[in-house]
């Protein structure tokens, strides 16, 4: 079973090819697009912005290591500690000044000889090696490195979990004399990530060396924990804690697109800064325009088919037409009424009703022809048909038979009527005025008989003619019907 007519095949066809056309076009386009964007993003946009956000730490989060430093560095402090400790409030207020100039949370001084830890506000207490909370003191005391970095609760700000930078104080001969120690709240680097990720429309986290995820911002709120129980970055964790201060450029697949990860190691911090890009963003607008270029195709595609199949039927009509209507006078060709008449015999046969048939000649067609020249005779054929079809019903069927001879077909019609019809278009031709003049037809009128065979039907039509013409012409003669 065919889908699709033959004469629409060839639509189907084009069809099929203009679509196929279009989506590789802008699947082809919307790749190779997708692909310049993931190139940028990695090559540029993201080390771009990790290099952007690594200075922006240097100012707002690297800021606190050379105010500590700066503090343990600073003559006042190893003289004051060197003196005794003389004038406590005299540190109180440094400390005091300190945080109000450098807008850091907390600014601390421990002194070893004392154990005194002082802050902005006065004297706190004495750390003592037993006490938890002051382990931190005694860790920083007996490190290697000058300073760390330290998540922990101040004792000084209701126990607000903060980051602190606490540096060891030496003398001028590289004596331990204590440690100072500023400290930013958690809270204050959550606003810092969180500013980043709004300038920047990047997700903006840090983890440390055993792969802990330290800071995250509000755009990264599952990346909590250990990046080894984080979907998708569990495989990147190796290449991630690689001690490169250089950015490294990674990848991870998602259910909405790809991540693009640079992830660099900030040694001042001992972190690792990683900043992700979901291309799911930046491919939207190109998605947008694929869409829109495919409902565009969709569109041009379907008025392309329907304007082609608009005119195949126009075409398909006409040819149609040529093939069953006679060109010159716009009735049935002798073809196309045979299978009419077959149609109309058979449903004759079943309903036994009646079926009657003219045959009409134009009478001394020639003389016209050869008198008056064949586009008059053309003139005059075409005139005939006109009023031919003027005089009959919309049932009856009106064919050109050959030459200057048509064939009407009277469906639920006898005899009797069909030769009021015949006479009253013999009339109706005799009076009117043709391009050549007077034109006069003859007739022959016969009734079906009930499973006569059509040759037969249309000799005893041809009979009924021939004697309308013996008998002097411009007459109706009828073929007997038993």
């Amino acid at each position: 079973m065919q889908i699709f007519p033959e004469k629409y095949r060839l639509l189907a066809w084009l069809s099929v090819l203009l679509l196929a056309g279009f989506l590789t076009t802008s699947l082809v386009s919307y790749l190779s697009s997708r692909h310049n964007i993931r190139q940028n993003i990695t090559n540029n946009s993201l080390p771009l912005t990790s290099d952007n956000i690594y200075s922006e730490i240097q100012k707002d989060i690297l800021q606190p290591i050379f105010i500590s430093s700066l503090m343990a560095h600073d003559t006042f402090v190893r003289d004051w500690l060197l003196a005794g400790e003389p004038d406590q409030a005299a540190i109180v207020r440094y400390l005091a000044e300190v945080k109000r100039k450098y807008n850091t949370t907390s600014s601390s001084l421990v002194a070893e000889g004392s154990r005194n830890y002082y802050y902005a506000d006065g004297l706190l207490k004495q750390v003592d090696e037993n006490e938890k909370r002051d382990i931190w003191y005694f860790r920083v005391r007996e490190m290697a490195d000058d300073y760390e970095i330290n998540v922990d609760v101040d004792m000084a700000n209701r126990d607000a979990v903060t980051i602190f930078i606490n540096h060891k104080i030496f003398d001028y001969h590289g004596n331990f004399l204590g440690a100072t120690g500023v400290g930013l709240t958690l809270d204050t680097m959550a606003r810092l990530i969180d500013s980043y990720e709004n300038r920047f429309h990047r997700m903006v986290y840090f983890i440390n060396a055993q792969g802990r995820v330290m800071l995250s911002g509000k755009a990264a709120p599952l990346k909590r924990g250990y990046l080894s129980n984080v979907q998708g970055l569990r495989t990147l964790e190796s290449q991630i804690l690689n001690n490169d201060p250089m950015p490294t450029r990674l990848s991870y697949d998602t259910p909405d697109g790809q991540v693009m990860v640079s992830s660099r190691f900030i040694p001042e911090l001992g972190w690792y800064l990683v900043v992700e890009q979901n291309e799911a963003e930046s491919l939207q607008p190109l998605r947008n325009v694929l869409l829109f270029n495919l409902s565009v195709a969709l569109t041009i595609s379907l008025l392309v088919l329907l304007i082609a199949w608009l005119a195949v039927r126009r075409y398909q009509a006409r040819l149609e037409r040529m093939a069953t209507n006679d060109t010159l006078t716009g009735c049935l060709n002798r073809q196309a009424f045979e299978i009419v008449l077959s149609s109309f015999t058979r449903s004759a046969s079943r309903s036994q009703r009646a079926l009657s048939a003219i045959l009409l000649d134009v009478d001394h067609f020639k003389h016209i022809n050869d008198s008056a020249g064949h586009l008059t005779g053309d003139a005059v054929l075409r005139e005939l048909a006109a009023q031919l079809r003027l005089s009959l019903r919309e049932s009856d069927v009106i064919a050109r038979w050959g030459g200057e001879e048509f064939m009407i077909l009277l469906n639920d019609c006898s005899l009797d009527k069909a030769e009021e019809r015949a006479e009253s278009l013999r009339q109706r031709i005799d009076r009117h005025d043709f391009p050549s003049g007077h034109v006069t037809i003859s007739l022959g009128v016969a009734q079906y008989r009930p499973d006569e065979e059509e040759s037969a039907f249309f000799s005893r039509l041809d009979k009924a003619l021939y004697l309308a013409k013996a008998n002097g012409r411009n007459r109706m003669e009828s073929a007997a019907t038993p």
